[in-house]
């Protein structure tokens, strides 16, 4: 099993994952859903600049519940990766190193990661609470009008995921 700090400094580290290989994950997680994502790449389009940096960062895909009493959040389990799909080419192209949620991506999207040597990592459907525990801190760093889409930063310790391996179909 391998362990990754968020945001990556070399992606190359990227490329040893072997397919399905458990990860553990610490650091830093970009926490966005569909609204965040078409907010960051309204922004790029703009050239205006972006609340979090991008570069080296892995985006996780999840719609947080609030916050019971003593902890930084509540469940907080994947969203469908699917939905991001549109906005999914600018941001790797904008830096984004892994793309972390759950489901299958398109075949525009494999590519665009292939391109900018970037991942994939399927998270646990069903696992929020799991998530919640690994979760130390939370920071709302753009967009709060969104409520549970706001762009948010998790401070995470063992973040399970698995590397998704590209098609076998080519892209």
């Amino acid at each position: 099993m391998k362990r990754l700090t968020f945001p990556l400094r070399d992606r190359r580290i990227l490329q040893g994952l072997q397919p399905w290989e458990e990860v553990l994950i610490d650091g830093i997680l970009v926490v966005a859903r569909d609204q965040a994502h078409k907010r960051l790449t309204e922004l790029m389009a703009a050239s205006e600049p972006l609340p979090v940096q991008l570069e080296g960062a892995a985006i996780y895909y999840a719609g947080p519940s609030p916050a019971p009493p003593g902890m930084p959040v509540g469940s907080c389990g994947p969203t469908t990766s699917s939905r991001m799909d549109p906005f999914t080419p600018a941001l790797l192209k904008a830096g984004v190193a892994a793309l972390i949620g759950k489901g299958p991506r398109s075949p525009e999207v494999w590519q665009a990661m292939i391109q900018h040597g970037a991942t994939y990592f399927q998270a646990f459907g069903g696992c929020g609470a799991l998530y919640a525990s690994v979760v130390s801190q939370v920071q709302t760093a753009a967009f709060p009008e969104l409520g549970p889409e706001a762009l948010r930063l998790f401070h995470v310790t063992g973040f399970p995921v698995l590397a998704v391996p590209p098609p076998s179909q080519p892209c």
